[in-house]
């Protein structure tokens, strides 16, 4: 069994409640259950934090023994030289996942600190961007 463990950063909690013109009215949790009964064949841990020492602690934790991240790193995508150093420690892979499309947004949003340590970048598919993470780290490739 794939073990994946997915990571939210800051304000994503708010998820169903918060821009909902941007991030949609779905809660996370909702959409998270929906993810694993769409994918038994993989244990997904979920953690969500607002602090930034508290999502690099979590990628040291996990990032030696699960089989990819899915990070979310929210505001600290464009802020973090640490969350990107962390991600370069770990031996997990490691995708970046946006819901919203962030090139059509505030020019600072354009910027990713930790893409360069990630597989990849998936944005603007709404929560279905964390299906496709999934999908990507499950591909043989």
């Amino acid at each position: 069994m794939k073990k994946i463990q997915l990571i939210n950063g800051p304000n994503l909690n708010l998820l169903g409640v918060r821009e909902t013109s941007v991030y949609g009215d779905a809660s996370f949790e909702g959409y998270l259950q929906s993810l694993k009964a769409k994918y038994p064949q993989c244990e997904i841990a979920y953690f969500q934090s607002n602090s930034e020492g508290e999502l690099i602690d979590k990628i040291h934790k996990t990032g030696f023994m699960v089989d990819g991240i899915i990070l979310n790193a929210g505001a600290y995508t464009h802020t973090s030289v640490a969350l990107h150093d962390a991600i370069k420690a770990v031996t997990s892979p490691v995708v970046e996942v946006h819901i919203s499309n962030v090139y059509t947004r505030e020019p600072f949003r354009h910027k990713s600190l930790i893409a360069a340590a990630c597989k990849g970048v998936i944005a603007g598919f709404g929560l279905d961007s964390y299906r496709l993470a999934l999908e990507a780290l499950l591909s043989p490739k």
